[in-house]
């Protein structure tokens, strides 16, 4: 049984309120860094050895806190920036409290489970718990588009750690995760040239119809039954409907559950790119995460949780998910990493976002506990 008091699920949804109520859009560093400085200040008090990244490139700061502790680490990472933007606690999704669901902005995706993180860890070191081994504690501002800045400090922390712990949400039943797809993600512009559409059709390109012709191609490439898809979105192009588009353009994703498979479907989309007959295509993009393969030792990790979620007084199933989480990059540099351990709820990226709030304490210790015992 862990060591650990965590409290009850009422006090942990009583301080996630002001982290839901802290708007951090991925878009606004300020906004990011002020819910990253608080958790500093929470963890400079009960004595963690801090580090803070400053943010580039229109990103926020990532955090990294250490407990005392010999031998490799356990790693545990959460962000804690979202997809909404400022004004959508006065708008659209305020905060509330309906029966067994709490409502807000991120609260499930991600900010439940970045506060297992943090309480977890603020936790261990107040009450002075020994653990097992040493534990790293990365707070990131920008998942949501990719982890530009964040990738290498946490595939650095996760180089040579025993164990990586992932608390992005729950899945259907509570499920954590032991695999996900990888992801791509491109760019295609295409330029063609511009006519009068009634009286010198013949001389324009028009580069809305080449792009139809590409996104077949790439629609095509989707294999359900071996796990790749595709998806084109957004799509641009055209100025009025009578002159022939000069420009037109798309956005598109890719999932994949292998690497050779990434590495396949990458060289096919950049081989679209080219000229000819007065049209050019530019391609830009790629794989961004690595898929996250169920191994042997992910299989044992996940046994080990679900022991301890037994205890604490549910069922732990696992799943396959085929969105991507920062669990793939430690994933494929060979560190055992179990994802989705979270809190239970639903509407990630939409607006009845919730959690089941009385599953706070009794997730939260489950996270705890592998913290404190994985050796």
């Amino acid at each position: 049984m862990p060591q650990t008091e965590i409290g009850s699920s009422e006090r942990l949804l009583q301080e996630l309120r002001t982290w839901v109520e802290h708007e951090t859009p991925t878009t606004d560093p300020a906004a990011v860094n002020g819910l990253i400085g608080k958790a500093e200040a929470e963890l400079a008090a009960v004595g963690a050895a801090l580090e803070r990244i400053p943010g580039r490139g229109g990103y926020g700061d990532t955090l990294i806190a250490r407990t005392p502790g010999e031998g490799a680490p356990v790693v545990v990472a959460g962000h804690l920036d979202t997809v909404w933007d400022h004004g959508t606690l006065a708008t659209s999704m305020p905060w509330k409290v309906d029966g067994a669901k709490a409502h807000g902005p991120g609260i499930y995706d991600m900010k439940a489970g970045s506060f297992f993180a943090f309480h977890s860890v603020r936790e261990i070191l107040r009450q002075k718990i020994k653990t097992k081994r040493p534990i790293i504690l990365l707070l990131t501002p920008d998942e949501e588009v990719g982890s530009p800045t964040s990738r290498a400090p946490i595939e650095r922390a996760a180089t040579g750690a025993r164990a990586v712990l992932i608390p992005e949400p729950a899945g259907a039943g509570g499920a954590c995760v032991t695999a996900r797809k990888g992801v791509g993600r491109f760019v295609m512009k295409v330029h063609g040239v511009s006519a009068h559409a009634g009286g010198n059709w013949q001389d324009g390109r028009s580069a809305v119809v080449a792009l139809a012709k590409k996104i077949l191609e790439v629609h095509a490439l989707t294999d359900l039954a071996g796990g790749t898809t595709t998806n084109v979105a957004p799509i641009w192009g055209g100025t009025r409907p009578n002159v022939v588009p000069p420009e037109a353009g798309c956005e598109i994703d890719c999932r994949v559950t292998s690497i050779p498979e990434g590495e396949r479907i990458e060289r096919i989309i950049h081989a679209m790119a080219g000229e000819a007959d007065g049209i050019r295509i530019e391609v830009e993009g790629g794989m961004n995460r690595p898929p996250m393969v169920e191994t042997p030792e992910i299989a044992a990790l996940y046994g080990m949780a679900r022991g301890i979620a037994a205890r604490n007084g549910y069922d732990l199933p696992k799943q396959h998910r085929g969105g991507g989480s920062d669990g793939n990059f430690t994933a494929a540099i060979g560190v055992p990493t179990l994802d989705g351990l979270g809190c239970t709820g639903a509407g990630a990226h939409a607006p009845f976002e919730h959690i089941l709030w009385q599953d706070l304490a009794p997730r939260c210790a489950t996270l705890c506990e592998l913290l404190e015992t994985i050796d």
